[in-house]
Formats: structure tokens, sequence, C-alpha cells
């Protein structure tokens, strides 16, 4: 058990929480949610001491091993992959690398022998013996390659780091497991792989996720961070956004009675408290009104962002939206990552392409994008023809090069007005900025000192300018914050354009896909990526997935 009292933290003016008393244990999974800004890495950092609290104490149980996710993926460039998810188990570690200097030590005595003998007794008792093939299947269940098992972490792609270390993190079967963002950077199959581990083990955890599905697979509990505290909810994030709904909803429900049973006692009161025999009976009544108090609902710190992607009427798109021929593309010379590609993509689908990372869909996105709108990529053999009113919008995975220009939010804003409608002045663009939650003052911040998330929401006002009628878009959840997210989810589930999207982000592939296209590795390493196309949703293709595996 880890248990918080009256911990308070303070960086400025403003603290960002205080006198938070708090306890996780039992072996349960608490899934700890909140608004951008709230504080959540910070609380987590402090319950693994890696922060200290401006006030209160964090107590864990004696003899009770606490493993956590770290984010320093630059931290072990020198160090063998498999040592350094070793190194997720401190205790066997530790006896370890000791039991090996002494044994190379050609000066050690009869005494440090017998300190060896007994460190060796420890280390067999932590498992020591079959650590390191319990450390690759970790890693192969990542999807680490085993080529890269014994080299260094230098050899590892940056974004491949991180699944080292969430290696390290699960290792050792630790009996508190801290896990910030445990599925950045991992595809869709290797997230499903992540919830079926730990959905397995009897570790008490604390894990701050944005995907929506994976907290609802894995947390028997949510924490939530709001008001400056922390309140804890039993059940998964599906269970607490439909009791907080009706909460809410309850509370209005009240609120509306008593407002309007005041309203009734006050016009009571108006009429007759001139009137000596109603003179007792309107007394009466303006005590009941001082006891009928009206409990508003407090505010929130979380913040929708109001989102509606529209297509004009007029451009709406009917049969085909692109056909694609022979489409090929590589990098290397001899390697393709895709060839002989055909594909036609009906006017109103919405397309998820999902597949592990670095096996071509940002690729294969960015080839359909060419020469329909910037950021696109041409490719290496094959055509892809759009339909002629197609009017594609773009999302890419990482905005960085479209948002570093010298404006302010609402220069580069106004820059993707449509110049054939009238009405997107420069008041619509500032009610845009509104809408996605940037403030008076934030619409005259310059775009290099955005956050990613801000980033983001910025990309997404670029597309209710443009109301585009087929849209592309490249990992769209990336640093978006829970609320954003269902809003984005929401917004797209109306849209009645055309989609085709990437994304790991299970729920939201689950909610919005019609059709998936899965690059799937080709039999050789080598060989271009073999594409799967399933007419139907998400779960349909799961379990057409699991009766092929069972054919097979």
């Amino acid at each position: 058990m880890i248990v918080a009292s009256g911990i308070a933290m303070q960086f400025g003016a403003k603290p960002l929480f205080s006198d938070v008393s708090v306890k996780f244990g039992g072996g349960n999974r608490y899934g700890l949610i909140g608004a951008n800004g709230c504080g959540k890495s910070t609380f987590m950092k402090i319950l693994g001491g890696e922060l200290e609290p401006s006030a209160g104490t964090i107590a864990i149980d004696a003899n009770e091993r606490v493993g956590r996710l770290r984010q320093d993926q630059f931290a072990y460039e020198t160090e063998r992959v498999l040592d350094v998810v070793l190194q997720g188990h401190a205790e066997m570690w530790a006896a370890m690398r000791e039991r090996d200097a002494i044994y190379a030590n050609p000066d050690a005595d009869e005494k440090e022998f017998m300190r060896a003998a007994d460190l060796e007794a420890k280390y067999a008792e932590y498992g020591g013996y079959t650590a390191e093939a319990r450390a690759g299947q970790l890693l192969l269940g990542l999807g680490v390659a085993k080529a890269q098992h014994n080299g260094p972490m230098s050899a590892v792609a940056p974004g491949w780091k991180l699944r080292v270390l969430l290696a390290q993190a699960l290792f050792g079967d630790p009996d508190i497991l801290l896990l910030d963002e445990p599925t950045n950077n991992l595809d869709i199959n290797s997230i499903r792989w992540l919830e079926d581990v730990l959905d397995r083990r009897t570790s008490t955890m604390v894990i701050i996720s944005h995907d929506r599905h994976f907290l609802s697979s894995v947390c028997t509990h949510m924490a939530d961070v709001d008001y400056g505290g922390i309140k804890v909810y039993p059940g998964n994030y599906d269970d607490y956004m439909e009791a907080s709904t009706l909460a809410k909803q309850q509370v209005q429900k009240d609120n509306a009675k008593a407002k309007d049973r005041i309203s009734d006692l006050e016009e009571f009161v108006r009429r007759f408290r001139a009137h000596k025999a109603k003179a007792r009976q309107a007394t009466s009544r303006m005590k009941m009104i001082e006891k009928l108090k009206v409990e508003d609902v407090k505010p929130s710190s979380r913040q929708y962002p109001f989102i509606r992607l529209t297509v004009d009427p007029k451009e709406k798109l009917h049969r085909l939206a692109v056909e694609v021929e022979g489409l090929a593309k590589g990098y290397d010379k001899g390697r393709n990552l895709f060839e002989k590609l055909d594909l036609s993509i009906e006017a109103g689908e919405k397309v998820a392409i999902i597949g592990p990372n670095g096996i071509g869909k940002t690729t294969l996105l960015r080839c359909l994008v060419d020469g329909a709108a910037g950021g696109g990529l041409p490719s290496d053999a094959g055509t892809v023809k759009w339909a002629e009113k197609a009017r594609v919008g773009y999302w890419p995975q990482d905005p960085a090069d479209q948002l570093k220009a010298e404006e302010t939010l609402t220069d580069w804003l106004g820059r993707w007005r449509r110049k054939d409608r009238a009405e997107q002045d420069e008041l619509i663009v500032r009610a845009t900025l509104g809408q996605l939650l940037f403030s008076g003052d934030d619409q005259k911040k310059m775009l290099k000192v955005i956050s990613g998330g801000e980033g983001q929401r910025m990309m997404i006002g670029k597309l209710v300018l443009g109301m585009p009628n087929v849209m592309l878009l490249d990992e769209p959840t990336n640093h978006l914050d829970m609320e954003s997210i269902e809003s984005l989810n929401t917004a797209l589930d109306k849209y009645t354009g055309t989609l085709v999207f990437v994304s790991h982000d299970r729920e939201f592939v689950s909610s919005l896909a019609t059709r998936i296209l899965e690059l799937r590795p080709g039999e050789n390493p080598g060989d271009p990526a073999t594409v799967v196309d399933f007419r139907g949703s998400y779960e349909d293709y799961l379990g057409y997935h699991s009766a092929e595996a069972v054919a097979a």
C-alpha cells in the first residue's frame, strides 16, 4: 500500500493541489485522470519519490517494491538493452552486480567469497537465473526485436526506447507499479498485449493515460484530480463517466426544483406581505426561502472544446472519393514499405489505417495526400486519383513545421479562412479560437510558445475553417487531453465527409471506423507490408482476426 498524507504542491502563487490524502492498495488498479495542467504527472513523481512535495508525506508498506515507468529515455545509452530491463528489479540487480564484482576481483579473500555465496542465494531467490529469459519475453511482447536485446540502448530508435523502459517497469513484478502514459509510442496491437499483461498482475497500480479504452480495460478505480484535490471512485473509466454524468444531472435537477420552489415562495411573499391576515404566512415563507439553498454544480477544471466539422452540401461527394492503383513507396534502395497497392475509398467511408510502428502507415497517408494538400509525399510508383470535387484536409502527425511561423494564433488561423465564404471574417476566426479554449489573451500568443496539445487544437481550427469534404488525419489524438479527445471523437462521428485516419487509440478506432486497413509485416525481413482490407468495424475485424488465427 502507498499512502499520501496532507500532500501540497506549489510552484507559483497558486497551489497546484493542497492537503491531498489518498490511499492506493489492495491490488487495485487506479486510473489517475484530470485536465491538462492539473498536476497528475507531478503527483505521480511525488508518489515515486522523484519530487519533494511542499508539504505532506508519502508512506509505503515495508518490504513492498515500487516499479515506475521512467520518462528519461536517453539515460541508458551505453548500457545493454537486457541490462536496462533487469534494473527494474533493483534488489536482484544490486545482488548480481556486487556478486560479479567479487568474482572479478583477483584479490578477493575468503570473507568476500562467503559474501558472494550469500549474494548467489539472494540472486536465485529473486529468480535471477531465469531473469534474462523473462526480460526477453517482455521485450518481444512490446515489439522490440530479439536482435536488439544484446545491443546498446543507443542503437534503439527514440520511440522504442520507451518500450524498453516500460519493460523495465514491468520486470520483477513489483508490488506497486506507477505508470505515466504507458501507451505512448505503442501501436494498437502492443496496447492490447499490455492490457492483457497488466490484467494478469496482482500489483497495486497507479496509471496516467489518455487512452480511454485502456483505462476501461485495465483500471478497477478512478482517481480524479480536480478542484485542487484527488477523489477516488470505484469502477473503470466508463463507469466513472456514467456515474459523474448522472450525478451532475441529478444536482442540476435538484437545483431546478429548488429554484422553482423559491420562485413560488417569493411570489407569495410579494403578494401578501402587506396583508395583515396573510402576514404570518408570508413571514413563514420567507424563513422557508432562507432554508432552501441552491447547491450550484461545482465548476470543474475540465474544459471541453466545441468542435463542429462541416461539409458544404454543394461540395458533397458521391460514389468514389479516391482511387489508388499500383501504389509503391520505399526509402531504402530495393526495399519498399508497400507495393502494388490497389485501393478505392467510397464517399462517406471512415477508414482506419492500423499496424505496427515503422511499417509505413504515415508514409501511406502522405502518399494519398500528395497532390491534394500540403505535406504530401510522392510515391515511387502508381497513381492516386481524387474525385474532381474533393477538397482534402490533412492533419500531420507532427504539425510543428506548420506551426513555426512568427505569427500570433489569430493571424495564423486567419490564413486558413476560405476566400469563397464571406462569412469567415476575423470575428469567426476569433470565435473559432474561443471554441477551442483559447481565451482573449491566449489568442495574442505567438505560435512558437504553444504546447503540443495547443498545437493540435490549432490544427482542428484549420480543419474547421477549411470545411474539407475529405480528411486525412495522422494520430490526431497525440498530445490532446481526454476532454479534447472526446470532443474530437464526437465531431468526427457526426462528420458527413470521407475520413481516412491513422490511430493507435482503440476507442477512437472502434467508435469511428467503418473500414480497417491493416499493414502487416511481410513474411521475410525486408519484404513489403501485406495490406489487409476489411470492410467493417474494428470489433468485427478483431473477431475476423481471431477466426483467422484459429483456422491457421
